[in-house]
């Protein structure tokens, strides 16, 4: 597929430089409510040093450099940078373990690290290799590395506009490691820019728009439709500062655009129920003279009432909280893709909400299905280059003809929308021989509002069972009563939900945690997905004594 040369990350940066040079791009919090805004003049002269920092090492092109940074305005800086250069980023997220860190920066062969904001560098610091040159942005923790506005400081702008073809390496974006240690995905510069342009197809991104970058920046989502949807036309990007500030972060913010982990929408609906019991909430919203007053009101709350788009993605969207926002006047498109396609498969439409299925594909994007397998499989230009020094990997990802192998199950209405009923590889069997797919099942049982997440397992067992982590509050206020009132709740959700399943696929019982499921104790990753390996490693040996006590409720 050709790439118009216009769309292409450098050649939009430019474009916004030379146009819009004293308009605000970035803005950033430093700290007890106050922020930082940087210009597009501004962001680009602390660019342009940086970049001419980098070439002064002499490194050829296409040499590679680190980031390990939340999200920050110098984020965004240190990436064009690398491009400007002419090298390649390579971005780990804010939350890895040192083993982890230090297993990419070897073999990604980084030359170079940038150390920005960090919540938990101490722990992270041992993964560093000693020998390897770092550069601290100005909101890192404190540490002996190089300083970002000492090098600016003294540092001419890097001159010209160097551009890069499409074919050229851009990033390598390492896989979130849901299924073991990360994989290097390799994009170019052409593969970004068409899937932005497919994407925009269906995305409410326009000039004058704001988003609020929080979802990590090493997440392939984030970083397409973030960073690079803030080139494709003309926004504002306010980043957050910390979990503790979010909601304010969200109101300073006030996207046009906001997109969200399922979990993450579970829990602002939560929130939302904590102040507007759903009955109370239900009864307001039949008043046709009141329900306008409510919706307005509970989105301005949450800093979404200027929010033309929502969206929900990384992870299935239940249809249960689809239709919670849509009642709210936020209906929530769901988007499909994954790292290899840069994000961009599928997406439901603005106004046509359609829970269960992820929508049509997007423009310039094929898909079908493996008659074989039911494995949903892609191609179109946003597809990876392949896996960084991993080409047997590359090759079992890719079918003969050159198709992506996405690893998930699915299947394609007469209107051509895709269903997704599970991944190939989390079918599991019981020991009566009859397999289980547990994705639909988690998406009931998660709508509980205690449950925070969940998982459902029992691979040769005679039945599954459900493992659920109960979230802090509703732990909090179990524990006052004695558990009993919540042991109750969640026995008749578990009934509800079993009543509605074929016989092989009812659960046993249902395993309620108080056990935070958390990045930094690994069961979940950064974009909150429960890693299936790490809760059957955990809970494994209990699943037999747990299904043998008879009772639907069991507390770990």
């Amino acid at each position: 597929m050709a790439v118009d040369p216009n769309s292409l990350a450098l050649q939009r940066i430019y474009k916004w430089e030379q146009t819009i040079p004293n308009e605000i791009y970035l803005t950033q919090p430093v700290g007890g409510g106050a922020v930082k805004d940087y210009t597009w003049a501004q962001t680009m002269d602390q660019v342009r040093r940086m970049a001419a920092h980098l070439q002064s090492y002499g490194w050829p092109a296409g040499t590679k450099i680190a980031l390990l940074s939340k999200n920050t305005a110098h984020w965004i800086m240190t990436d064009f940078a690398i491009w400007m250069a002419g090298f390649v980023s390579v971005p780990l997220y804010p939350t890895l373990a040192p083993d982890t860190i230090r297993r990419i920066l070897e073999h990604s062969e980084s030359k170079l690290l940038f150390v920005g904001k960090l919540d938990g560098w101490e722990g992270m610091k041992a993964g560093i290799p000693a020998d390897l040159p770092c550069i601290a942005h100005p909101l890192a923790p404190a540490n002996d590395y190089k300083k970002w506005d000492d090098i600016v400081a003294k540092t001419e702008p890097l001159k010209g506009n160097p551009v890069r073809p499409a074919e050229d390496l851009c990033t390598i974006i390492y896989t979130s490691g849901t299924t073991g240690m990360p994989k290097g995905v390799m994009h170019s510069f052409g593969t970004f820019a068409a899937a932005i342009t497919a994407g925009m197809t269906r995305a409410a991104l326009f000039d004058n728009g704001r988003m609020l970058s929080y979802l990590p920046l090493a997440h392939v989502a984030e970083r397409i439709l973030v960073e690079h949807g803030s080139l494709a036309v003309k926004i504002r990007l306010f980043f957050a500062e910390s979990l503790e500030t979010f909601t304010a972060d969200l109101q300073r913010a006030r996207p046009t655009f906001f997109f969200s982990v399922p979990r993450l929408w579970v829990k602002f609906q939560q929130g939302v129920n904590a102040k507007l019991p759903p009955e109370k909430l239900n009864k307001l919203l039949k008043i046709p003279i009141v329900k306008g007053f409510v919706k307005k009101k509970v989105l301005t709350g949450l800093g979404l009432d200027q929010c033309v788009q929502a969206s929900g993605g990384a992870s299935p969207m239940p249809p249960q909280l689809l239709e919670f926002w849509d009642k709210l006047g936020l209906p929530i498109t769901e988007g499909y893709g994954m790292t290899e396609n840069c994000a961009v498969s599928h997406s439901t439409e603005v106004g046509k909400v359609m829970p269960g299925t992820v929508g049509k594909p997007f423009t310039g994007v094929q898909c079908r299905i493996a008659p074989d397998t039911g494995e949903i499989q892609t191609r179109s230009g946003g597809q990876m280059l392949g896996y960084y020094k991993e080409p047997e990997l590359t090759r079992q990802a890719l079918t003969e003809d050159g198709w992506l192998r996405t690893g998930d199950k699915g299947s394609i209405d007469a209107e051509g929308n895709l269903r997704i009923t599970g991944r190939v590889k989390d079918l599991f069997k019981t020991s009566k021989g009859k397999y289980v797919a547990p994705a639909p099942i988690e998406d009931s049982l998660v709508m509980h509002p205690a449950i925070e997440a969940c998982l459902v397992t029992g691979a040769n067992l005679p039945q599954p069972l459900g493992i659920a982590m109960i979230s802090a509050d509703a732990a909090k206020a179990a524990q006052a009563d004695n558990r009993a009132a919540l042991t109750a709740s969640l026995a008749e959700h578990l009934k509800k939900i079993n009543d509605k399943l074929d016989p092989h696929e009812q659960l046993d019982c249902l395993v309620a945690t108080e056990t935070p499921w958390t990045v930094e104790n690994d069961m979940v990753t950064p974009t909150l997905k429960v890693k299936r390996n790490k809760v059957d490693e955990t809970f494994g040996k209990n699943y037999e004594k747990w299904t043998g006590m008879r009772k639907p409720v069991i507390w770990s």
